[in-house]
Protein backbone atom coordinates (compact mmCIF):
# COMPACT_ATOMS: atom_id res chain seq x y z
CA UNK A 1 0.00 0.00 0.00
CA UNK A 2 1.56 3.31 -0.88
CA UNK A 3 1.66 5.85 1.50
CA UNK A 4 -1.28 8.89 0.12
CA UNK A 5 -3.34 5.57 0.09
CA UNK A 6 -2.42 4.33 3.97
CA UNK A 7 -3.36 8.00 5.19
CA UNK A 8 -6.66 8.13 2.90
CA UNK A 9 -7.98 5.23 4.57
CA UNK A 10 -6.45 6.03 7.66
CA UNK A 11 -8.80 8.70 7.80
CA UNK A 12 -11.62 7.40 5.93
CA UNK A 13 -11.53 3.56 5.72
CA UNK A 14 -9.87 2.44 8.58
CA UNK A 15 -11.05 -1.34 7.64
CA UNK A 16 -8.55 -0.93 4.98
CA UNK A 17 -5.52 -0.75 7.16
CA UNK A 18 -6.20 -2.94 10.06
CA UNK A 19 -5.77 -6.90 9.76
CA UNK A 20 -9.05 -8.86 10.20
CA UNK A 21 -7.70 -11.14 12.66
CA UNK A 22 -5.75 -8.45 14.59
CA UNK A 23 -5.79 -9.36 18.08
CA UNK A 24 -4.64 -7.68 21.26
CA UNK A 25 -2.21 -9.48 23.07
CA UNK A 26 -3.40 -7.19 26.71
CA UNK A 27 -0.72 -9.85 29.04
CA UNK A 28 2.16 -8.42 26.77
CA UNK A 29 1.61 -4.58 26.95
CA UNK A 30 4.36 -2.23 27.09
CA UNK A 31 4.82 0.25 29.55
CA UNK A 32 3.47 3.20 29.13
CA UNK A 33 6.41 5.36 29.90
CA UNK A 34 10.17 4.36 28.45
CA UNK A 35 12.95 3.32 31.09
CA UNK A 36 16.29 3.56 30.93
CA UNK A 37 18.55 1.77 32.64
CA UNK A 38 21.95 1.98 33.92
CA UNK A 39 22.36 5.76 33.01
CA UNK A 40 22.97 8.63 35.34
CA UNK A 41 19.72 10.00 37.30
CA UNK A 42 18.61 13.65 38.66
CA UNK A 43 15.67 13.74 41.18
CA UNK A 44 13.80 16.53 40.89
CA UNK A 45 12.18 17.69 43.16
CA UNK A 46 8.00 16.57 44.17
CA UNK A 47 7.22 20.06 45.58
CA UNK A 48 5.82 21.04 43.17
CA UNK A 49 3.98 24.72 43.12
CA UNK A 50 0.11 24.26 43.97
CA UNK A 51 -0.65 27.13 41.85
CA UNK A 52 0.31 28.42 38.51
CA UNK A 53 -2.39 31.28 38.45
CA UNK A 54 0.68 34.14 38.11
CA UNK A 55 3.01 34.33 35.14
CA UNK A 56 6.48 34.75 36.03
CA UNK A 57 9.09 37.43 35.16
CA UNK A 58 11.70 36.03 32.48
CA UNK A 59 14.47 34.27 34.64
CA UNK A 60 16.97 31.46 33.87
CA UNK A 61 15.41 28.18 35.54
CA UNK A 62 17.15 25.99 37.76
CA UNK A 63 16.90 22.67 38.78
CA UNK A 64 14.03 22.91 40.90
CA UNK A 65 12.03 24.78 38.50
CA UNK A 66 12.71 22.88 35.32
CA UNK A 67 11.42 19.91 37.24
CA UNK A 68 7.96 21.90 38.15
CA UNK A 69 7.64 22.84 34.56
CA UNK A 70 8.26 19.66 33.03
CA UNK A 71 5.65 17.70 35.62
CA UNK A 72 2.95 20.51 34.51
CA UNK A 73 3.59 19.32 31.04
CA UNK A 74 3.71 16.37 31.12
CA UNK A 75 3.91 14.29 34.93
CA UNK A 76 1.32 12.18 36.67
CA UNK A 77 -0.60 13.96 38.40
CA UNK A 78 -3.13 11.62 39.38
CA UNK A 79 -4.16 7.88 40.44
CA UNK A 80 -7.40 6.91 39.93
CA UNK A 81 -9.39 3.73 40.69
CA UNK A 82 -12.94 2.82 39.51
CA UNK A 83 -15.39 -0.44 38.26
CA UNK A 84 -16.86 -0.51 35.10
CA UNK A 85 -20.59 -0.26 35.66
CA UNK A 86 -22.09 -3.78 34.41
CA UNK A 87 -25.53 -5.41 35.27
CA UNK A 88 -26.53 -6.70 38.95
CA UNK A 89 -25.76 -9.82 39.15
CA UNK A 90 -22.02 -9.42 37.00
CA UNK A 91 -18.91 -8.62 39.00
CA UNK A 92 -17.57 -5.39 36.88
CA UNK A 93 -13.69 -4.86 35.90
CA UNK A 94 -11.72 -3.32 38.40
CA UNK A 95 -9.51 -0.44 36.70
CA UNK A 96 -6.82 1.63 37.87
CA UNK A 97 -4.55 4.32 35.72
CA UNK A 98 -2.45 7.29 36.07
CA UNK A 99 -2.94 10.44 34.32
CA UNK A 100 -1.44 13.43 33.56
CA UNK A 101 -2.88 17.20 32.30
CA UNK A 102 -2.96 15.75 28.96
CA UNK A 103 -4.93 13.38 27.24
CA UNK A 104 -4.05 10.05 24.91
CA UNK A 105 -5.84 7.48 23.26
CA UNK A 106 -6.34 4.67 25.79
CA UNK A 107 -4.27 6.45 27.82
CA UNK A 108 -1.37 4.90 26.49
CA UNK A 109 0.80 7.79 25.47
CA UNK A 110 3.29 7.24 22.95
CA UNK A 111 5.40 10.00 22.88
CA UNK A 112 8.44 10.87 25.49
CA UNK A 113 10.02 14.17 26.25
CA UNK A 114 14.07 14.78 26.08
CA UNK A 115 15.59 18.02 26.87
CA UNK A 116 18.81 19.38 25.97
CA UNK A 117 19.61 21.40 29.00
CA UNK A 118 21.90 23.97 30.28
CA UNK A 119 21.80 24.87 34.05
CA UNK A 120 24.17 26.24 36.40
CA UNK A 121 23.10 23.01 38.70
CA UNK A 122 23.20 20.47 35.86
CA UNK A 123 25.78 19.03 33.67
CA UNK A 124 25.24 20.41 30.32
CA UNK A 125 23.77 17.43 28.16
CA UNK A 126 20.73 15.39 27.18
CA UNK A 127 18.60 14.45 29.06
CA UNK A 128 15.35 11.88 29.25
CA UNK A 129 12.13 12.72 31.58
CA UNK A 130 11.65 9.52 33.62
CA UNK A 131 8.12 10.33 34.15
CA UNK A 132 7.55 7.52 36.15
CA UNK A 133 10.12 8.39 38.96
CA UNK A 134 9.92 12.52 37.94
CA UNK A 135 13.39 12.40 37.18
CA UNK A 136 16.00 13.15 34.77
CA UNK A 137 18.24 10.68 32.96
CA UNK A 138 21.39 11.72 31.16
CA UNK A 139 21.66 10.12 28.01
CA UNK A 140 24.53 11.93 26.10
CA UNK A 141 26.79 15.05 28.09
CA UNK A 142 28.01 17.58 25.76
CA UNK A 143 27.20 20.87 24.70
CA UNK A 144 24.99 20.51 21.44
CA UNK A 145 24.21 24.32 20.31
CA UNK A 146 25.84 24.25 17.14
CA UNK A 147 24.58 20.91 16.46
CA UNK A 148 21.24 21.22 17.26
CA UNK A 149 20.97 24.81 15.33
CA UNK A 150 22.08 23.51 12.37
CA UNK A 151 19.47 20.53 12.18
CA UNK A 152 16.81 23.12 12.59
CA UNK A 153 18.19 24.99 9.44
CA UNK A 154 20.06 27.64 11.18
CA UNK A 155 16.53 29.04 12.16
CA UNK A 156 16.63 29.99 15.67
CA UNK A 157 19.89 30.81 17.68
CA UNK A 158 19.59 27.82 19.92
CA UNK A 159 22.70 29.64 21.85
CA UNK A 160 20.80 31.89 23.50
CA UNK A 161 18.28 28.89 24.90
CA UNK A 162 18.82 27.89 28.05
CA UNK A 163 16.90 24.87 26.84
CA UNK A 164 15.14 22.22 24.08
CA UNK A 165 12.38 20.09 24.00
CA UNK A 166 12.15 17.32 21.46
CA UNK A 167 8.73 15.75 21.99
CA UNK A 168 9.44 11.89 20.67
CA UNK A 169 6.87 8.77 19.46
CA UNK A 170 7.34 5.15 20.42
CA UNK A 171 5.81 3.95 17.57
CA UNK A 172 4.91 0.60 19.66
CA UNK A 173 3.57 2.09 22.80
CA UNK A 174 0.08 2.04 20.87
CA UNK A 175 0.84 0.59 18.09
CA UNK A 176 0.09 -2.83 20.20
CA UNK A 177 -3.45 -2.07 20.79
CA UNK A 178 -4.44 0.13 17.66
CA UNK A 179 -2.47 -1.72 15.12
CA UNK A 180 -1.52 0.99 11.91
CA UNK A 181 -4.35 3.12 13.30
CA UNK A 182 -1.91 4.23 16.00
CA UNK A 183 -0.20 6.80 13.65
CA UNK A 184 -3.36 9.19 13.82
CA UNK A 185 -3.44 9.02 17.47
CA UNK A 186 0.14 9.52 17.87
CA UNK A 187 0.20 13.10 15.96
CA UNK A 188 -2.70 14.07 17.84
CA UNK A 189 -1.42 12.67 20.97
CA UNK A 190 2.10 14.86 20.60
CA UNK A 191 0.52 17.97 19.47
CA UNK A 192 -1.92 17.53 22.61
CA UNK A 193 1.54 17.80 24.41
CA UNK A 194 3.24 20.45 22.72
CA UNK A 195 -0.25 22.53 23.51
CA UNK A 196 0.39 21.96 27.23
CA UNK A 197 3.67 22.87 26.91
CA UNK A 198 3.11 25.91 25.39
CA UNK A 199 0.75 26.84 27.91
CA UNK A 200 2.92 25.90 30.93
CA UNK A 201 5.55 28.14 29.84
CA UNK A 202 3.73 31.05 29.41
CA UNK A 203 3.08 30.56 33.02
CA UNK A 204 6.74 30.07 34.23
CA UNK A 205 7.75 33.10 31.64
CA UNK A 206 9.77 31.40 28.94
CA UNK A 207 9.53 31.92 25.45
CA UNK A 208 9.24 28.99 23.06
CA UNK A 209 9.31 28.63 19.28
CA UNK A 210 8.05 25.31 18.16
CA UNK A 211 9.96 23.65 15.11
CA UNK A 212 8.20 20.51 12.69
CA UNK A 213 10.10 20.44 9.92
CA UNK A 214 14.20 19.80 10.93
CA UNK A 215 16.55 16.71 10.20
CA UNK A 216 14.92 13.77 11.10
CA UNK A 217 17.88 11.62 11.07
CA UNK A 218 20.55 14.07 12.89
CA UNK A 219 18.46 14.62 16.07
CA UNK A 220 17.54 10.65 16.09
CA UNK A 221 20.69 10.11 16.59
CA UNK A 222 21.70 12.86 18.85
CA UNK A 223 19.68 11.16 21.40
CA UNK A 224 20.39 7.83 20.51
CA UNK A 225 16.99 6.61 19.03
CA UNK A 226 16.70 3.47 16.90
CA UNK A 227 14.57 4.90 13.95
CA UNK A 228 12.95 1.54 13.77
CA UNK A 229 11.54 1.88 17.78
CA UNK A 230 10.99 6.02 18.11
CA UNK A 231 11.92 9.28 16.25
CA UNK A 232 11.46 12.98 17.03
CA UNK A 233 8.26 14.42 16.39
CA UNK A 234 9.21 18.50 17.41
CA UNK A 235 11.30 20.79 18.34
CA UNK A 236 11.05 23.53 21.43
CA UNK A 237 13.88 25.45 22.27
CA UNK A 238 12.91 27.57 25.60
CA UNK A 239 14.60 30.66 26.24
CA UNK A 240 14.55 33.78 28.42
CA UNK A 241 16.77 35.64 26.28
CA UNK A 242 16.58 38.00 23.31
CA UNK A 243 16.09 34.98 20.83
CA UNK A 244 16.73 34.61 17.10
CA UNK A 245 13.92 32.43 16.15
CA UNK A 246 13.84 32.94 12.54
CA UNK A 247 16.37 33.56 9.71
CA UNK A 248 16.44 34.43 5.90
CA UNK A 249 17.02 31.63 3.97
CA UNK A 250 19.42 33.21 2.02
CA UNK A 251 21.43 34.06 4.70
CA UNK A 252 21.89 30.49 6.39
CA UNK A 253 25.80 29.73 6.34
CA UNK A 254 26.84 26.12 7.14
CA UNK A 255 24.02 24.06 5.88
CA UNK A 256 24.60 20.95 6.28
CA UNK A 257 22.91 17.13 5.45
CA UNK A 258 21.54 15.07 8.12
CA UNK A 259 23.96 12.47 7.34
CA UNK A 260 27.16 15.11 7.38
CA UNK A 261 25.78 16.12 10.82
CA UNK A 262 25.32 12.18 12.26
CA UNK A 263 29.09 12.21 11.18
CA UNK A 264 29.86 14.44 13.68
CA UNK A 265 29.31 12.59 17.08
CA UNK A 266 29.54 8.83 17.55
CA UNK A 267 26.38 7.01 17.77
CA UNK A 268 24.73 5.51 21.57
CA UNK A 269 23.25 2.80 22.48
CA UNK A 270 21.57 3.06 25.86
CA UNK A 271 19.86 0.27 27.57
CA UNK A 272 15.56 0.60 27.89
CA UNK A 273 12.90 -1.08 29.15
CA UNK A 274 9.84 -1.29 27.03
CA UNK A 275 8.43 -4.66 29.39
CA UNK A 276 6.89 -6.28 26.01
CA UNK A 277 8.61 -9.81 25.52
CA UNK A 278 7.39 -9.66 21.92
CA UNK A 279 7.15 -6.75 19.96
CA UNK A 280 5.76 -6.75 16.71
CA UNK A 281 6.91 -5.56 13.30
CA UNK A 282 5.11 -2.37 12.28
CA UNK A 283 6.10 -1.83 8.84
CA UNK A 284 3.45 0.55 7.47
CA UNK A 285 4.56 3.11 10.03
CA UNK A 286 8.08 2.32 9.57
CA UNK A 287 7.74 3.14 5.79
CA UNK A 288 5.52 6.25 6.28
CA UNK A 289 7.78 7.44 9.01
CA UNK A 290 11.10 6.86 6.91
CA UNK A 291 9.08 8.88 3.94
CA UNK A 292 8.25 11.95 6.22
CA UNK A 293 11.90 12.88 7.49
CA UNK A 294 14.09 15.65 5.69
CA UNK A 295 17.65 14.93 4.96
CA UNK A 296 18.47 18.75 4.03
CA UNK A 297 17.54 22.40 4.92
CA UNK A 298 16.47 22.77 1.57
CA UNK A 299 13.08 20.97 1.98
CA UNK A 300 11.92 23.20 4.55
CA UNK A 301 8.94 24.82 3.24
CA UNK A 302 6.63 27.65 4.09
CA UNK A 303 2.51 27.75 4.65
CA UNK A 304 0.19 29.62 3.61
CA UNK A 305 -3.07 29.22 5.75
CA UNK A 306 -5.93 29.21 3.56
CA UNK A 307 -9.09 31.22 4.18
CA UNK A 308 -12.19 29.12 5.57
CA UNK A 309 -15.02 30.56 3.62
CA UNK A 310 -18.69 29.95 4.84
CA UNK A 311 -21.95 31.16 3.92
CA UNK A 312 -24.59 31.63 5.85
CA UNK A 313 -26.29 33.55 8.84
CA UNK A 314 -24.19 35.57 10.75
CA UNK A 315 -24.25 34.97 14.72
CA UNK A 316 -22.13 37.68 16.67
CA UNK A 317 -21.32 36.30 19.93
CA UNK A 318 -20.98 38.46 22.87
CA UNK A 319 -17.98 40.12 24.20
CA UNK A 320 -16.28 38.31 27.30
CA UNK A 321 -12.73 38.62 28.74
CA UNK A 322 -10.43 36.17 28.39
CA UNK A 323 -11.02 33.88 30.99
CA UNK A 324 -8.70 33.94 34.41
CA UNK A 325 -7.70 30.62 35.67
CA UNK A 326 -5.01 29.03 37.47
CA UNK A 327 -3.65 26.30 34.78
CA UNK A 328 -2.86 24.41 37.74
CA UNK A 329 -6.26 23.11 39.12
CA UNK A 330 -7.22 22.54 35.90
CA UNK A 331 -4.80 20.66 35.40
CA UNK A 332 -6.49 18.73 37.90
CA UNK A 333 -9.61 18.86 37.46
CA UNK A 334 -9.38 18.05 33.60
CA UNK A 335 -11.67 15.35 32.94
CA UNK A 336 -12.80 13.09 30.16
CA UNK A 337 -16.91 12.17 30.09
CA UNK A 338 -18.33 9.69 28.35
CA UNK A 339 -21.26 8.63 29.79
CA UNK A 340 -20.98 11.10 32.36
CA UNK A 341 -22.56 13.56 30.23
CA UNK A 342 -25.50 15.64 31.30
CA UNK A 343 -27.54 17.87 29.25
CA UNK A 344 -27.28 21.50 30.81
CA UNK A 345 -28.43 25.16 28.83
CA UNK A 346 -24.63 26.67 28.07
CA UNK A 347 -24.98 30.56 28.14
CA UNK A 348 -23.78 32.52 25.10
CA UNK A 349 -21.22 34.23 27.11
CA UNK A 350 -19.86 30.71 28.09
CA UNK A 351 -19.95 29.60 24.64
CA UNK A 352 -17.75 32.96 23.33
CA UNK A 353 -15.59 32.86 26.53
CA UNK A 354 -14.72 29.20 25.57
CA UNK A 355 -14.19 29.53 21.91
CA UNK A 356 -11.89 32.89 22.40
CA UNK A 357 -9.78 31.44 25.01
CA UNK A 358 -9.16 28.05 22.85
CA UNK A 359 -8.42 30.30 19.32
CA UNK A 360 -6.58 32.84 20.94
CA UNK A 361 -3.89 30.91 23.03
CA UNK A 362 -3.57 28.57 20.30
CA UNK A 363 -1.79 31.31 18.41
CA UNK A 364 2.02 30.10 18.82
CA UNK A 365 5.51 31.14 17.13
CA UNK A 366 5.96 27.93 14.51
CA UNK A 367 8.44 27.08 11.18
CA UNK A 368 5.47 27.20 9.32
CA UNK A 369 4.96 30.74 9.38
CA UNK A 370 7.40 31.97 11.84
CA UNK A 371 4.87 34.53 12.75
CA UNK A 372 2.83 35.67 16.05
CA UNK A 373 0.18 38.22 14.76
CA UNK A 374 -3.35 37.60 14.48
CA UNK A 375 -3.30 34.89 11.39
CA UNK A 376 -5.82 32.22 9.29
CA UNK A 377 -5.51 29.24 11.34
CA UNK A 378 -4.17 26.14 9.51
CA UNK A 379 -7.02 24.63 11.12
CA UNK A 380 -10.32 25.46 11.84
CA UNK A 381 -13.29 25.14 14.50
CA UNK A 382 -16.76 23.55 13.58
CA UNK A 383 -19.25 22.72 15.76
CA UNK A 384 -23.05 21.51 16.14
CA UNK A 385 -24.89 23.16 18.73
CA UNK A 386 -27.85 22.54 20.61
CA UNK A 387 -29.62 23.72 24.14
CA UNK A 388 -27.49 26.82 23.98
CA UNK A 389 -28.75 29.86 25.48
CA UNK A 390 -30.32 31.92 22.51
CA UNK A 391 -28.75 30.13 19.53
CA UNK A 392 -30.98 28.19 17.19
CA UNK A 393 -29.75 24.50 17.08
CA UNK A 394 -27.34 23.92 14.19
CA UNK A 395 -23.96 23.39 12.64
CA UNK A 396 -21.78 26.02 12.93
CA UNK A 397 -18.48 27.66 11.59
CA UNK A 398 -16.54 30.09 14.40
CA UNK A 399 -14.67 33.18 12.81
CA UNK A 400 -12.29 33.75 15.27
CA UNK A 401 -11.03 37.42 13.95
CA UNK A 402 -15.02 38.38 13.90
CA UNK A 403 -15.70 36.71 16.96
CA UNK A 404 -19.15 35.07 15.18
CA UNK A 405 -20.73 32.17 14.08
CA UNK A 406 -21.67 31.78 11.02
CA UNK A 407 -24.46 29.09 10.64
CA UNK A 408 -23.72 26.43 7.92
CA UNK A 409 -26.53 23.53 8.31
CA UNK A 410 -29.63 24.67 11.40
CA UNK A 411 -31.70 21.41 12.88
CA UNK A 412 -30.69 18.81 15.58
CA UNK A 413 -27.77 17.18 14.05
CA UNK A 414 -27.60 14.40 16.91
CA UNK A 415 -28.60 11.56 15.56
CA UNK A 416 -26.63 11.46 12.47
CA UNK A 417 -23.71 12.03 14.44
CA UNK A 418 -24.09 9.29 16.99
CA UNK A 419 -24.80 6.72 14.50
CA UNK A 420 -20.99 7.55 13.20
CA UNK A 421 -19.91 6.61 16.28
CA UNK A 422 -19.38 2.92 16.38
CA UNK A 423 -18.19 2.46 19.83
CA UNK A 424 -21.24 4.42 21.18
CA UNK A 425 -19.19 5.45 24.22
CA UNK A 426 -20.67 8.81 24.50
CA UNK A 427 -23.92 9.96 24.58
CA UNK A 428 -24.59 12.95 22.36
CA UNK A 429 -28.00 13.67 22.81
CA UNK A 430 -26.55 15.11 26.39
CA UNK A 431 -23.97 17.13 24.83
CA UNK A 432 -24.74 20.77 23.83
CA UNK A 433 -21.26 21.08 22.10
CA UNK A 434 -20.18 18.60 19.68
CA UNK A 435 -16.91 20.62 18.10
CA UNK A 436 -15.17 19.51 15.34
CA UNK A 437 -11.72 20.25 14.17
CA UNK A 438 -11.09 20.76 10.63
CA UNK A 439 -8.09 20.74 8.17
CA UNK A 440 -7.06 20.64 4.63
CA UNK A 441 -8.24 17.27 3.01
CA UNK A 442 -4.86 16.75 1.35
CA UNK A 443 -2.48 18.18 4.23
CA UNK A 444 -0.35 19.99 2.45
CA UNK A 445 0.57 17.25 0.33
CA UNK A 446 2.03 19.40 -2.20
CA UNK A 447 4.41 21.25 -0.13
CA UNK A 448 5.19 19.02 2.88
CA UNK A 449 5.11 15.74 1.45
CA UNK A 450 3.67 12.37 3.99
CA UNK A 451 5.17 14.97 6.79
CA UNK A 452 2.53 17.28 6.25
CA UNK A 453 -0.10 14.31 7.70
CA UNK A 454 1.51 14.40 11.01
CA UNK A 455 2.48 18.03 11.23
CA UNK A 456 -1.57 18.52 10.58
CA UNK A 457 -2.74 15.54 13.30
CA UNK A 458 -0.12 17.97 15.78
CA UNK A 459 -1.91 21.51 14.92
CA UNK A 460 -5.27 19.95 15.44
CA UNK A 461 -4.27 18.33 18.81
CA UNK A 462 -2.52 21.22 20.17
CA UNK A 463 -6.07 23.23 19.55
CA UNK A 464 -7.71 20.26 20.91
CA UNK A 465 -5.96 20.64 24.39
CA UNK A 466 -6.49 24.85 24.32
CA UNK A 467 -10.42 23.49 24.01
CA UNK A 468 -9.91 21.11 26.60
CA UNK A 469 -8.41 23.86 29.18
CA UNK A 470 -10.38 25.93 28.35
CA UNK A 471 -13.55 23.62 28.84
CA UNK A 472 -12.13 22.70 32.38
CA UNK A 473 -11.29 26.89 33.45
CA UNK A 474 -15.41 26.87 32.66
CA UNK A 475 -16.51 24.02 34.73
CA UNK A 476 -17.41 22.01 31.76
CA UNK A 477 -15.11 18.43 30.06
CA UNK A 478 -14.61 17.31 27.18
CA UNK A 479 -13.45 14.20 25.43
CA UNK A 480 -11.64 13.49 22.45
CA UNK A 481 -12.83 10.93 19.67
CA UNK A 482 -11.58 9.32 16.68
CA UNK A 483 -14.09 7.11 16.48
CA UNK A 484 -16.51 9.09 14.60
CA UNK A 485 -17.55 9.05 10.70
CA UNK A 486 -15.62 11.64 9.38
CA UNK A 487 -17.58 11.65 5.66
CA UNK A 488 -20.91 12.16 7.78
CA UNK A 489 -19.14 15.17 9.62
CA UNK A 490 -18.29 17.08 6.62
CA UNK A 491 -21.50 16.50 5.17
CA UNK A 492 -23.08 18.37 7.92
CA UNK A 493 -20.32 20.90 7.92
CA UNK A 494 -20.87 21.13 3.84
CA UNK A 495 -16.66 21.44 3.44
CA UNK A 496 -15.59 18.91 1.37
CA UNK A 497 -16.26 21.11 -1.24
CA UNK A 498 -13.38 23.16 0.36
CA UNK A 499 -11.08 20.56 0.06
CA UNK A 500 -11.39 20.28 4.07
CA UNK A 501 -12.28 17.55 6.25
CA UNK A 502 -13.35 17.10 10.09
CA UNK A 503 -10.28 15.67 11.94
CA UNK A 504 -11.09 15.06 15.13
CA UNK A 505 -14.65 15.31 17.43
CA UNK A 506 -14.67 16.77 20.86
CA UNK A 507 -18.12 16.45 22.46
CA UNK A 508 -17.87 19.38 25.33
CA UNK A 509 -20.59 19.70 27.93
CA UNK A 510 -21.53 19.30 31.59
CA UNK A 511 -21.18 16.19 33.70
CA UNK A 512 -21.87 14.23 36.76
CA UNK A 513 -19.67 12.98 39.57
CA UNK A 514 -18.27 9.74 38.54
CA UNK A 515 -18.33 6.89 40.85
CA UNK A 516 -14.75 6.75 41.69
CA UNK A 517 -11.10 7.40 43.95
CA UNK A 518 -9.18 9.62 42.39
CA UNK A 519 -5.62 10.67 44.11
CA UNK A 520 -3.80 13.96 42.92
CA UNK A 521 -0.17 13.16 43.17
CA UNK A 522 1.05 16.38 44.67
CA UNK A 523 2.95 17.32 47.34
Amino acid sequence: MNSDTFLHNLHFDIDKITPPDWEVDWEDAPLAYKLYRGLPVFPLSLEVPFSLEEWEAPAKPDLMRIGDFIWYTFGLNQFSQSVSPVGPDEQGDFMQSFRRSVPSGGALYPNELYMFLKLEDLPEGIYHYDVLHHRLVLVRKGNFDSYIARALGSRCDVSTCFGTVFVTTMFWKNYYKYNNFAYRLQGLDAGGVIGQLLEVTKRFGFAAGVYLQFLDRALNHLLGLSEEEESVYAVIPLSVEPTSWAANRSSRNGMVSAAELCGEITPIQNNNWVRSKKVKDFPMLTSINKSSMQESANSFRQIIPQETRCEGRSVTLPHVNRISYDLASVCRERFSPDMDFTLGKVRQEQLAALLQEATESCLYRNDLDMALEKRASRVTLFMCLNNIEGITDGAYYYDSDAHSLREINPGDHRLALQSGMPAGNVNLFQVPLCFHIAGDKDYHKTELGCRGYRIQQMEAGMLMQRILIAATALGMGGHPLLGFDAKMSDEIYRIEAQGKTSLIQIPIGFYRARPWLRWNLIS
